[in-house]
């Protein structure tokens, strides 16, 4: 399986033995992944339509087959021996919902501590149908001055696609608009739940 290679900014992790694992059980779904690494160092990547946990499987293995060193924040219970060793291997950071910070400011926060990070966010917030997407991973990307790198899920092409850098304009609801209308072309695992 051909897939893109990092550019000389993008954070990578693994070895030979991640990157064709992550092809291998790609492959074997009978996914492909097309477009190109940006070059940067930081973004926010907002992975959509999510509609299924295959969602994660897929991504997950499409960081493995790419050698992308991608975090995500999920609740700190989900944390917990011994599936925290796998959750942090995968880029898994827990969030503290009782801390004096709010998501959006500890997420912030992760990019004036690091020097590289690419943060995965599903705009959506669930697995289920929503009307509107919730707007933490714009004002996120807009506070800490990063760009947002759109990935998605094709399930009727079993492609996952890696989009153009987005510029928050600051136009919170325009930006967000032009992001939905991006995703309008993929087909979601579950078409019904897509929002």
């Amino acid at each position: 399986m051909q897939v893109p290679q990092p550019q000389s900014h993008t954070p990578t992790r693994g070895n030979a033995f991640s990157r064709w694992l992550g092809r291998s059980i790609l492959a074997m779904m009978g996914w492909r992944i097309e477009g190109q690494l940006p070059n940067v160092n930081r973004c926010v990547v907002i992975g959509a339509p999510h509609t299924s946990n295959w969602d994660f499987v897929v991504g997950m293995s499409a960081m493995l087959a790419l050698s992308v060193r991608a975090s995500w924040m999920g609740k700190h219970q989900i944390f917990i021996w011994p599936v925290k060793y796998i959750w942090h291997f995968l880029g898994g950071i827990p969030t503290f919902r009782d801390k004096h910070l709010g998501a959006v400011a500890q997420r912030v926060a992760l990019f004036q501590e690091r020097e590289s990070l690419y943060l995965g966010i599903t705009p959506e917030g669930t697995r289920e149908r929503v009307d509107q997407w919730k707007s933490g991973f714009y004002h996120i990307a807009d506070q800490a001055g990063v760009p947002i790198f759109p990935v998605s899920f094709d399930y009727d092409k079993k492609v996952f696609y890696l989009g153009e850098l987005f510029y928050p304009t600051g136009d919170v609801e325009a930006d967000i608009a032009q992001l939905r209308q991006y995703y309008q072309q993929f087909a979601a695992c579950y078409p019904e739940k897509a929002g």
